[in-house]
């Protein structure tokens, strides 16, 4: 029992963790990378940008400690 609650775990850390990854993506990789190759409709660089990129990645980084606190309930 005790490693199928461990599998289980590893599995829900992952998947916070793969969560994680796509806020990176998604909120702070796209849009700097937009920015940077100048495409059309990219977000204009301005302070409001910056704090959806911030937000973006604070919450990315709030799902991956939440991942590795749930590594902490494994059992051995």
């Amino acid at each position: 029992m005790s490693a199928v609650h461990n599998e289980q775990t590893k599995l829900l850390a992952t998947a916070l963790n793969n969560i994680a990854v796509a806020y990176v993506v998604i909120g702070f990789v796209t849009p700097i990378t937009a920015i940077s190759f100048g495409i059309a409709n990219a977000p204009p660089l301005r302070p409001a940008t910056a704090f959806f990129v911030a937000i973006w990645l604070c919450t990315a980084i709030g799902l991956h400690w939440m991942g590795r606190r749930v590594l902490r309930s494994i059992r051995l």
